[in-house]
This record gives C-alpha cells, sequence and structure tokens, in this order.
C-alpha cells in the first residue's frame, strides 16, 4: 500500500492511494498512520479494506508528512562511501548515529526556512525506514521483519551548526523545516528490494545527487540490529539512512541554500518532494 497523511498540518487526515491513484480517505478506519497501525497487525487489517469502497480525497491539497505521531526520528551519517570521501572523513566502522527532533518534520512539499544566523544550509536525500513492529536487542536476520515500509527524507542541513560550533552534529540537523518526509509511506511488501534504488536531488533544476541504495555501507538490517542495542525501536519511530554524494558541502567550492531555491528530490518507487527554501 501507499499511505499518507493530508490536510492542513496538525489536522492531517489518514489515507492510501487505490489502483488508479486516487487519495481514499481512512478517517473511518484508522485515526492516523501512526503508532500501532503501522504494526504487521494492524497494516493488516488495512491491506482487508476496500480502498474503492472509501471516500476520495481531492488531490489539490497539502500532503503532510507520511507518519504521524512520531517518537525517534534516528538518522545514519557518512552511510554511502563517496559521501563519507566528500566531507573528508573515513568511511565509518560503525554507523554513525545522530538524531532530528520531531520539530523538523514537515510534509514533502512544505517550505523549507533557512535558520536565522545560517550560512550553510544543505541538502541530502536519503531512504526513510519506517519501524512497523516494535523491539530491541534485533538479530540482523530477523530485522527487516521490524519494518512497516519505507519513504524519501529530505536530510536538511545547517553544516556551520552541524561541524564548526562544536558539541554533537544534532543542532545543525534538526532545525524546524530540516526533515521533509514522504509523500508516501510505501509498504514493505511492496519494495521488493531497498537496498538497490536509484536516489537523486536537484536544486533549481541542476542535479546534484544521483545514486543508488546498493552503495549503502550499512544496510538496513545492520542499522536496524545496530540500533537496537542502544534503544528500543518503537512503531512509527523513523530512521534516515545516509545519503550518496552530491551535497553542497562537497562541490567545489561549496554550494549551499539561499531563499527562492527549489529543491526536488525523489526515490525509485517511494514518490518526489519539492520543497522552496525561505528565509526564517
Amino acid at each position: 500500500m501507499k499511505l499518507l497523511r493530508v490536510g492542513e498540518k496538525g489536522f492531517e487526515k489518514p489515507a492510501a492511494v487505490d489502483t488508479h491513484g486516487q487519495w481514499r480517505d481512512l478517517s473511518n478506519v484508522v485515526d492516523d498512520i501512526a503508532g500501532n497501525v503501522l504494526t504487521p497487525e494492524g497494516l493488516k487489517r488495512l491491506q482487508a479494506v476496500d480502498l474503492e469502497s472509501l471516500p476520495i480525497i481531492k488531490a489539490n491539497q497539502r500532503i503532510g508528512a507520511c507518519v504521524g505521531q512520531v517518537g525517534k526520528f534516528i538518522c545514519i551519517g557518512l552511510n554511502y562511501a563517496d559521501h563519507a570521501a566528500e566531507s573528508g572523513a573515513d568511511a565509518p566502522k560503525e554507523p554513525v548515529v545522530f538524531n532530528k527532533w520531531t520539530s523538523a518534520i514537515v510534509g514533502p512539499n512544505d517550505d523549507v526556512e533557512i535558520p536565522r544566523n545560517s550560512t550553510k544550509t544543505d541538502w541530502e536525500v536519503e531512504l526513510g525506514v519506517v519501524i512497523g513492529k516494535p523491539g530491541r536487542y534485533i538479530d540482523e536476520a530477523e530485522a527487516m521483519q521490524h519494518v512497516a515500509g519505507y519513504c524519501v527524507i529530505n536530510d536538511v542541513s545547517e553544516r556551520e551548526f552541524q561541524m564548526d560550533r562544536g558539541g554533537t552534529w544534532d543542532k545543525g540537523k534538526g532545525c524546524d523545516t530540516f526533515g521533509p518526509t514522504g509523500p508516501w509511506l510505501v509498504t514493505a511488501d511492496e519494495v521488493a528490494n531497498p537496498h538497490n534504488l536509484s536516489l537523486w536531488l536537484e536544486v533549481d533544476g541542476k542535479r546534484y545527487q544521483d545514486g543508488n541504495t546498493k552503495n549503502m555501507i550499512f544496510t538496513i538490517p545492520q542499522i536496524i540490529s545496530y540500533l537496537s542495542q542502544f534503544m528500543s525501536l518503537q512503531s512509527g519511530d523513523i530512521i534516515s539512512t545516509g545519503t550518496p554524494a552530491g551535497v553542497g558541502l562537497g562541490q567545489n567550492p561549496p554550494v549551499y541554500l539561499h531563499e527562492g531555491n527549489v529543491m526536488t528530490l525523489g526515490i525509485e518507487g517511494l514518490g518526489e518532494q519539492r520543497q522552496k527554501v525561505i528565509q526564517a
């Protein structure tokens, strides 16, 4: 299934895309695309629903983030060797883990704000993995059973805040609007191989990133198992799995976002995003 959330921010309705590409209102079936709805049992109930019997939602409305009530937004850094190289870093021996605050989450086509005092706001297209079955101390061999589905994420980053101001990366990663997510949550059964998906990003029509998830250093099962050693993973948690080469930091000279830029990005089979850049 392709699941989405439609409506103004804070008032999104749960919805699904039917076989004709129409949006169907799930409001009378579930409260939100969140929590227990994303467990294997919850998704099984959704897949049994006759979407053709549900009201149509007009497709000219805002699309919100494809997961609601997110508990944790966990990110993996330097997970493509080419991106590590352009960042001037060695390929990591263990996953690099940081967080985006859930207040960064916005819809896939919402404006992205350049924070006040920012000089180095950057882009990163990433594959998002949404947890369905909760767990901790998860074996790699069982890790994919914990995945509800996949989505597109733009891991917007402020490089000065992240790298030049001391402390952890988090303060350069979690600014408001720095987590466009969606448009769809595509359930795991519809993604034959998440480790072979093309992903790309353009700014004002110029393609900067053009990669494939097959080049991830740490696979999805490795990431899930690793994270579950340090925290419980809960239904609706989002894991952003890293970005390929082509970020603004890696250009020669570096290129950063400014007011008026338009980012477009997508992942094969998971949809596309489009964000206008504005000043906070």
